[in-house]
């Protein structure tokens, strides 16, 4: 690895991301009542429907849908830390939509919309707060542009509207009695994989082309929502993916920020973001009967870097669930759950990364946290819940 040309590293950051994102008595079941609800006032939204890739996916991709190098989501270590068993999330537990399932109290968390129960039978108990159409490696662009330029890694190959179809398909399953004005959307993070593939394309696909084209297919997404009836939307950005130990593992030493990471990483994502945001307020003038708020990914990530240990982490940048050892933990050919690496760090709760790619659940929380009770989400998401409860906008 030492001896691998810039190129070529970027070239196996591709691959390993755009595969890697398709990707006993004492647990608690699968759609057990999160434990806040017993404890928080009825919340005005009782039904979520969730988007995204696999920062959100609750279970529709599963080990023999994933990707090769991180193709184990089925086995433990995953889910060893609240669930004590996996659950196909990609982390040791709940991640930020379950967050949102506790806050707003629901009974359940939100099932994947491709386990039986969500896809066969919408009406049941278990659908009855909402569905998680989120799929590991999701892209924004449709897959067959990525495929008409010899880009496609066919694992998973959803799109953002791929799960719009679900979506629809789900609402006519279940009749009239979904109501979508009521229920709360979650657009969980959606592009990463997408500016995966500019960097062994940079002279066919440059990374400006897939930028705008990535957001201007979330914004339709969006819009999409917004034409079906949805009255009350949340989008994430990006994170700091160049915080990610893959991004830094496979960067040029000298490529960093002030925090640590891959600086030409993260500017990606700062620029993507910033259009993002541009074309949610353009959605807001066109919609202004809904509310489309904000979830500053980048910026919570960001502080969380700058001050870890305010945020109770000891290791800001090593995986917990990892090999290799150095400064990062991280080898992408002995991944979490392989039979490499069967066992994660005995204190997760002190990293932020959980196994390369994905955040542990002590990050999730932070995360959510940030998003529900301080200032990372425009609108906050205390006034949205006061619109909702007041029957505005």
């Amino acid at each position: 690895m030492a001896t691998t040309t810039t190129a070529n590293r970027l070239g196996l950051l591709v691959a390993a991301t755009v595969v890697l994102v398709v990707a006993t008595a004492a647990a608690p079941a699968l759609g057990a009542a999160p434990a806040a609800a017993a404890a928080t006032p009825p919340s005005p939204f009782r039904r979520v429907y969730a988007f995204g890739d696999s920062f959100t996916d609750t279970g529709n991709t599963h080990s023999t849908t994933g990707p090769y190098s991180f193709g184990y989501v089925s086995s433990p270590p995953y889910g060893a830390t609240f669930f004590h068993r996996s659950t196909n999330r990609y982390s040791d537990g709940r991640l930020v939509v379950d967050f949102l399932a506790e806050t707003l109290a629901l009974p359940t968390y939100l099932p994947p919309y491709l386990s039986s129960n969500s896809n066969s039978n919408s009406n049941s108990s278990t659908t009855a707060v909402g569905v998680n159409f989120a799929v590991a490696g999701a892209t924004a662009i449709e897959h067959d542009f990525f495929a008409r330029n010899n880009l496609s890694i066919d694992v998973t190959p959803q799109s953002i509207m791929t799960q719009l179809d679900w979506f629809d398909a789900h609402l006519l399953s279940a009749g009239t009695g979904e109501r979508v004005a009521d229920a709360l959307f979650w657009v969980g993070e959606i592009g990463a994989n997408d500016y995966a593939y500019t960097v062994i394309a940079r002279d066919t696909i440059p990374p400006k082309l897939v930028r705008t084209m990535a957001v201007q297919r979330v914004t339709a997404f969006v819009e999409g929502l917004l034409q079906r009836g949805a009255k009350y939307v949340i989008v994430q950005g990006l994170p700091l993916t160049g915080c990610l130990p893959l991004a830094m593992t496979l960067a040029r030493a000298d490529d960093r920020d002030s925090v640590g990471c891959a600086a030409s990483v993260n500017r990606q994502s700062y620029a993507h973001n910033r259009r993002l945001l541009a074309g949610l307020r353009g959605l807001r003038r066109r919609h202004p009967g809904a509310v489309v708020a904000y979830a500053d990914y980048y910026a919570a990530h960001h502080a969380v870097m700058r001050s870890p240990a305010r945020y109770g982490f000891a290791e800001p940048f090593r995986t917990c669930c990892g090999s290799g050892g150095g400064a990062y933990n991280f080898d992408l050919f002995a991944t979490c759950g392989s039979p490499q690496v069967t066992t994660a760090c005995a204190r997760p709760a002190e990293y932020v990364n959980w196994d390369g790619v994905h955040m542990t659940e002590a990050m999730y929380k932070v995360v959510a946290g940030m998003f529900f009770r301080d200032a990372y989400c425009r609108p906050a998401f205390k006034d949205l819940l006061a619109m909702k409860a007041q029957g505005k906008p």
